[in-house]
């Protein structure tokens, strides 16, 4: 069965073709002038001629009837070859010119309904052909002006010549229903394969398009011919904004990669590295790119470049080597622990002593103060150096975590690292944010960031502690977000990915471990701690926590 479309195409070149030809044997008549006397009868000639005008005409209104009732384009077939019949029969018979025009319904019977459809109609024409000579020759009356059998060949002769005809109408009917069936296998052929590549082009692109690493082709000067949706997500540029440009620009390759897109002789071999990445919004990514020259069966093409972003596994790398640098910091803090604060609680113990007893002059009453006073700062860096190597979670249990902010705000009141010019404001939701945690650390965290916040800010600002819970706090899976805001100095985007290590403090004052101990109790509570900055103008904080599912102690009540 052929394809809709393609049938009612046959059809419609069939109609047209039919009007055509009639046309031109319309033409050819008048410019021959059959109505001078002596040539062929003139009036049943334009009868047939008009009647297959008249025909086309009502085929045309039952062209769209064809597709299902596909018998109506056989009718039209036999009628023409009716009415060639009797063309020939007006024109002479077996002496007519006209016996060719059998094969333009072969040939369209081949073409419409194959190989079948033309063996019918040249089987049709051979037996309409052979009566109408026969007729011819046993005496059948002729019409005005028509040639009997007196003034045509001799029966011989024109048996010879039915005899051609009949084998020219079903050679031609082989023929042509051969050739028709060839080419519409071979358009079936070409079809499939184009299928089949439109489906191999399809697959292809869907699963460029599905890698999540970035791909870029281009071409040998570098320029970029493609790239896929991840590479368009990485790099937050769409396709076509880049298609076309150099590769060089919009990868930002760094300069080892001069000379790759150059001459294979002297090309250098095929970079593998990762590098800063900035993207339009400001984001600084680290990538890791790749390339490899595109071979075709021609030779060099191109280039494929596959890139991937690397910035968070690289973070996590550092994560984990600065983890295992804190797990053998903490061994050898609990070893030196006590041969350090043992000694200093002596020395310290035994200077106040001493102190007290000793009559000193003013500068040995201050020397012995620097003493106390620095014996009591080491204690501290140790103490927090403890808390940071070793944090301790004893007193796990379920907390709201907007009493422990509200009350740190309070505390903050009155801080000494609380000036006159500082503003500090709490926003927590009306319902309990509970979370399973020890308290003590919670409230160290808090501390530790809001203190960090008002020493950014010398000359004054605003202070922000904000609380919030990921669906209404009661959603298993949840997190709970503390987030602190400071207006204060900010921190250098490259200075970010260094201030949890320990020692590492900006402040004049405190031991450079706040944040590194904040960062130990977030970790060990499996939640996550992000921080984003600009120079002058702020700092936020978010420390993300799991939270607490299980129902409320009866009696337990909210914080209003």
């Amino acid at each position: 069965m052929k394809p809709r479309g393609d049938f009612r195409r046959r059809v419609l070149w069939l109609i047209g073709g039919r009007a055509a030809a009639v046309t031109v044997l319309f033409g050819s008549a008048i410019l021959t002038q059959i109505k001078s006397p002596g040539t062929e009868p003139v009036d049943p000639f334009f009868f047939l001629i008009g009647l297959t005008y008249a025909l086309t005409v009502v085929y045309s209104l039952l062209f769209r009837q064809t597709e299902q009732h596909r018998w109506i384009v056989d009718i039209q077939l036999a009628v023409d070859v009716v009415i060639v019949s009797g063309l020939i029969h007006l024109t002479g018979g077996v002496t007519s010119l006209f016996s060719t025009l059998y094969m333009l319904p072969i040939i369209a019977a081949s073409t419409v309904r194959s190989r079948r459809g033309g063996l019918m109609i040249g089987a049709l024409s051979a037996a309409l052909y052979s009566g109408l000579v026969s007729a011819q020759y046993l005496g059948m009356p002729a019409l005005p002006g028509v040639a009997g059998a007196a003034a045509g060949p001799s029966p011989r002769i024109a048996l010879y010549t039915v005899g051609l005809n009949v084998f020219g109408f079903i050679a031609v009917a082989a023929l042509s229903g051969y050739l028709s069936e060839s080419l519409r296998r071979a358009g079936q052929e070409l079809e499939h394969a184009s299928n089949q590549i439109a489906d191999l082009r399809a697959f292809s692109d869907y699963a460029i398009n599905s890698l999540a690493s970035g791909l870029t082709t281009t071409d040998l000067a570098g320029n970029v011919i493609t790239l896929n949706r991840a590479g368009e997500a990485i790099l937050g540029l769409p396709a076509a904004a880049v298609r076309g440009g150099p590769a060089r620009r919009v990868l930002q390759l760094p300069p080892v990669f001069e000379g790759v897109f150059g001459p294979p002789e002297t090309r250098p071999p095929m970079p593998r590295v990762e590098y800063a990445f900035t993207r339009r919004d400001g984001r600084r990514l680290e990538l890791g790119i790749s390339t490899a020259v595109l071979m075709t069966p021609r030779g060099e093409s191109g280039f494929v470049i596959t890139f991937q972003d690397v910035t968070e596994a690289r973070r996590q790398e550092r994560e984990a080597r600065m983890q295992q640098r804190l797990a053998a910091v903490g061994e050898m803090a609990a070893g030196i622990a006590h041969e350090i604060r043992n000694p200093l609680a002596s020395m310290s113990g035994s200077i106040q002593i001493l102190r007290q007893e000793l009559p000193l002059s003013e500068e040995q009453a201050q020397l012995m103060d620097i003493v106390i006073r620095e014996s009591e700062r080491l204690n501290e860096t140790i103490r927090s150096f403890l808390a940071y190597a070793r944090p301790q979670r004893n007193a796990a249990a379920r907390l709201d975590v907007r009493q422990v902010v509200t009350e740190t705000a309070t505390l903050l009141q009155n801080s000494p690292d609380r000036q006159e010019p500082h503003v500090v404001r709490v926003d927590v939701p009306e319902a309990p944010v509970w979370c399973l945690a020890d308290e003590a650390q919670i409230r160290q965290v808090v501390w530790n960031l809001a203190t960090n916040g008002l020493r950014a800010m010398p000359e004054g600002g605003e202070l922000s502690l904000r609380v919030e819970a990921a669906s209404g706090g009661s959603a298993e899976g949840g997190q709970l977000t503390i987030a602190v805001a400071d207006e204060g100095t900010g921190i250098a985007p490259d200075e970010l990915e260094n201030i949890f290590q320990p020692f590492r403090g900006g402040f004049a004052r405190g031991t450079g471990l706040g944040l590194s101990i904040v960062h130990r109790i977030v970790s060990d509570y499996g939640g996550e701690l992000h921080v984003t900055s600009q120079p002058d103008e702020g700092t936020t904080v978010t420390v993300k926590l799991p939270l607490a599912v299980q129902p409320a102690p009866a009696g337990e009540a909210a914080l209003g």
